[in-house]
């Protein structure tokens, strides 16, 4: 008879706690709202504020020099393939980036008479095993999303997205996961 009773008060005990804990996991995970993007106004007072800083006053003065204009220039010259995501020709011209480079694996190309950077980031050596077998004078076809400039560079960086040599893909950024 106690053994009757134990089970009688233990499984509702048990079952209002299954539920409790239940009801606290879904309150506990609600979707927070978004937070806003800035307005143009905010972005304008932040850069406003940064190009007053050391860095920004030091970054102001090498978009004015020679060095520096070159290098937005040849950003400024394959912008359109960027943004279209279109074919580019390119010719190998080193195999390793300059000294001090902190981009993870890349190459050096020529294109339209204009040295880059191209650069595939840090990744797991297998990924880029098919990109080692080129070598300097190699034409092959990039395509890419983005390009970027950095004082600390002497060409643009142009973030290595497709590869392709004699119609071969040697290499495919794999998509991001949980992005668009």
């Amino acid at each position: 008879m106690k053994k009757l009773i134990y089970a009688l008060v233990l499984v509702p005990l048990v079952a209002s706690g299954l539920v409790l804990a239940n009801r606290e996991i879904k309150q506990g995970t609600a979707e927070k709202p978004a937070p806003k993007p800035p307005s143009a106004a905010e972005i304008k007072a932040a850069r406003e504020q940064w190009e007053a800083t050391p860095a920004g006053i030091k970054f102001k003065e090498w978009e004015a020099s020679p060095g520096g204009k070159k290098v937005l220039d040849g950003a400024a010259s394959i912008n359109r393939h960027i943004k279209a995501n279109t074919n580019m020709e390119a010719v190998v011209t080193s195999l390793s980036l300059p000294p001090g480079a902190r981009l993870g694996f890349g190459l050096m190309v020529r294109i339209d008479d204009v040295d880059y950077i191209l650069s595939f980031g840090a990744g797991k050596n297998s990924e880029f095993q098919q990109l080692r077998s080129l070598k300097v004078n190699d034409r092959i076809i990039v395509r890419s999303q983005a390009v970027s400039y950095a004082p600390k560079y002497s060409y643009p960086i142009v973030t290595g997205d497709y590869v392709e040599r004699d119609s071969k893909i040697l290499y495919k950024r794999p998509p991001r996961k949980g992005g668009c």
